[in-house]
């Protein structure tokens, strides 16, 4: 197992949703999942009730899940792109899961489980700066390179802010 494929392990495990991409009837589509990692894989439950199963098994999905909407300094954002097929969890895969969602839209939620076997794994990480000084740029702020950096600071702020509220 890669670098890239252990952290990004470790991040799936530090969230339970993320969003599952692929196509139906060539139209794009993205679907909330809640995800387990397994035996090298990443189990998928959905809403059968949806529909995007069907759309999932057999064919190419991406499913990406971050932190983006934390808050937290250090903002990740994991992809993980493959095979999806619909399995039977085992009990302790189950159990993993924790408990279904009582309804989804309004009506009673039935599960359904996929595993998606990893061929691309992308994690991407954004750091950003705080404090007085990543706000006002170096001591003696008035000079044109102090000006920069915060201008740099407030555009990094502003853009933190949009995608807080995009994700």
């Amino acid at each position: 197992m890669s670098t890239e494929e252990i952290r990004a392990i470790e991040l799936l495990n530090r969230v339970s949703y993320g969003r599952v991409a692929t196509s139906m009837r060539a139209m794009p589509f993205v679907a909330p999942a809640r995800h387990v990692v397994a035996d090298g894989g990443v189990l998928l439950r959905l809403h059968r009730g949806l529909g995007y199963h069907r759309a999932c098994d057999g064919g190419v999905v991406a499913y990406g899940a971050d932190n983006l909407t934390s808050g937290a300094e250090s903002l990740w954002s994991v992809q993980v792109t493959g095979t999806a097929v619909i399995v039977e969890p085992t009990r302790e895969q189950l159990a993993a899961f924790g408990p279904a969602p009582r309804s989804v839209d309004g009506r009673p939620f039935e599960p359904v489980y996929m595993r998606v076997e990893p061929r691309f794994v992308t994690v991407h990480t954004f750091d950003h700066a705080t404090g007085e000084h990543a706000a006002h740029g170096p001591a003696g702020g008035g000079n044109a390179s102090g000006e920069r950096a915060a201008d740099r600071a407030r555009e990094a702020h502003s853009w933190e802010r949009h995608l807080h509220h995009v994700a």
